[in-house]
């Protein structure tokens, strides 16, 4: 079998058109070629006037060798890759040796239990949060009467903040050993539905990945593993294990008992602020890392459609059109659009009293009125918070806490509107964009709750991306404040092992740890991390 790439055709082709023009690109006749099946299907829209479809095709030829032949040199014609997953450990029958722990059920956690109960090692799970059905009702809880949870909400709970997200599959890693194939299996197994497995930016949304984490619950229980909800684990049970290092024996949990472990996934996602600080008292290494600050930006999503597909916009094979922008300012920072949610939403995400925190979300159909991203502006480190390796949190609350008191310090978020944005006025009402945040917004001026510098980049930013996107920069855009919980602010360094830099057994892995960023990426790293321990624990 052969993989054939970069095969285009037009927006509107034919049903039948696929096996012609596979023929016509290898150059055979119709008779030599046996079988075909779709791998992934894009769009190219470069050219609004004449969109194409951009497939990847895997062929079954009466003569592979000849086409192989024929096309030496043509990367896009090729030997199918083996797409499948292999385990790197199996747990001997009857295995009753200490059982693995997993911090965190979001989308690293959840893989790595998975992987680890599918190699026959019964993780056990543990969660600060609880089950999705009910964390979905504290979560609503906020969004509709300014009532939070501190250990159930976005942030914490079954499924992880990918839960109430736009759901996005895909990344910018590098997958030489397709996992994240595995990933995409494994979620339609749950039930997604499969053409996540062919479209080139597969999405689920919010309602669908809550029966998906259910089902894959139920899988690991199946298998063995365990789970234990509101669990917060508080503390780690060291022991010295020479040169400088320590090794870990086990867990203190929030109600004073120890849970022994000497293997330990630790996925706690980017928001586990106390967990962090615990290890950063505990010795554990942790270093500063770069992350984004900003605001999420709305327009209708019928503009953002007309923008990017012209006359082909809402055609059923297009959907709801994205957009990634980027702009590289005078002052030297970098304003970018994050997460961009098409037919979307914009939502609470705070997991601490007294802030607020704005993300997207939306559901499979993607069929809400406004389009939502993050317009977001880079900082690192050594220029925006040099004081140690949790100073990035603390500049996150700082500004959280501005945001909250903004919005009139009862969870509603501040907004503005971008044509006062850029005038330097305050907002006191709103035009024709109508936003979407829950539990509301309060119509200020956002210098109250952002930094000079990002002001500064997105007033140079904004208009040149209106030069790209239509009425990006239109005056009734709105823009609500803030968002601050682009990635994580920590990295919990590892080495090649994917152990702690200096506590055996303890292996740092997915978002939280700084190690992935979206949902796709945390989940390959859970499955990279649970090889590792499978690895070391039968190693001895």
């Amino acid at each position: 079998m052969l993989r054939l790439s970069q095969l285009t055709l037009p927006l509107d082709h034919p049903a039948d058109a696929l096996a012609p023009a596979i023929c016509a690109r290898l150059g055979i006749e119709p008779a030599d070629l046996l079988a075909f099946e779709i791998v992934r299907r894009g769009n190219d829209a470069r050219r609004k006037s004449a969109i194409l479809l951009v497939y990847t095709v895997d062929v079954t030829l009466r003569d592979e060798a000849a086409v192989l032949a024929a096309h030496e040199g043509d990367k896009d014609v090729r030997p199918r890759p083996d797409t499948a997953y292999h385990f790197v450990a199996q747990a001997p029958a009857g295995w009753s040796g200490l059982r693995p722990v997993v911090i965190g059920a979001g989308p690293c956690g959840l893989f790595a239990g998975l992987i680890l109960a599918q190699m026959g090692f019964r993780p056990i799970i543990v969660d600060r949060g609880k089950i999705v059905r009910e964390r979905t009702k504290d979560t609503w809880g906020l969004w509709r009467r300014g009532v939070l949870n501190p250990d159930s909400n976005v942030q914490f709970g079954e499924g992880g903040a990918g839960t109430f997200s736009d759901g996005k599959l895909y990344c910018r890693v590098k997958d030489p050993r397709f996992l994240g194939r595995k990933v995409l299996e494994e979620f339609v197994k749950a039930g997604a539905p499969e053409d996540i497995l062919t479209e080139a930016h597969p999405h689920i949304g919010t309602f669908r990945l809550v029966t998906m984490v259910e089902s894959m619950r139920r899988t690991i229980e199946e298998l063995g593993g365990e789970y234990r909800w509101q669990t917060r684990v508080d503390d780690l049970v060291l022991e010295p294990a020479g040169a400088g290092r320590q090794r870990l024996r086990g867990l203190v949990l929030a109600d004073g008992s120890v849970l022994e472990a000497d293997h330990v996934v630790l996925a706690v996602g980017h928001s586990a602020r106390p967990t962090f600080e615990m290890l950063h008292a505990r010795g554990v290494h942790i270093e500063a890392k770069p992350f984004s600050l900003g605001v999420r930006i709305e327009h209708p999503q019928s503009w953002v459609d007309e923008a990017r597909y012209g006359r082909c916009a809402k055609h059923p094979l297009l959907g709801a059109a994205a957009y990634s922008l980027a702009h590289h300012c005078a002052n030297g920072r970098t304003v970018y659009s994050f997460c961009m949610c098409p037919g979307g939403r914009v939502v609470a995400a705070t997991s601490e009293e007294g802030r607020v925190v704005t993300n997207g979300m939306s559901q499979y159909s993607r069929a809400e009125f406004n389009a939502n991203s993050g317009l977001v502006v880079g900082i690192d480190p050594a220029r925006d918070y040099p004081d140690g390796p949790l100073a990035g949190i603390a500049l996150q609350r700082h500004w959280e806490s501005l945001a909250y008191e903004a919005g009139g310090s009862n969870y509603c978020a501040p907004a503005q509107t971008v044509g006062d944005f850029l005038a330097g006025r305050p907002s006191t009402a709103l035009g024709s964009v109508t936003p979407s945040y829950k539990p509301g917004v309060t119509m200020t001026d956002l210098s109250a709750c952002l930094p000079d510098f990002v002001l500064e980049s997105f007033r140079e930013a904004i208009p040149v991306f209106g030069r790209q996107i239509a009425r990006y920069d239109h005056p009734d855009v709105v823009m609500t404040g803030v968002e601050t919980r682009t990635s994580s602010p920590i990295r919990i360094t590892r080495g090649k092992d994917y152990q702690s830099l200096n506590v055996e057994r303890l292996f740092p892995a997915g978002e939280g740890a700084g190690y992935a960023g979206g949902i796709l990426s945390a989940a390959m790293d859970g499955i990279k991390v649970a090889e590792a321990v499978a690895t070391s624990i039968m190693a001895g």
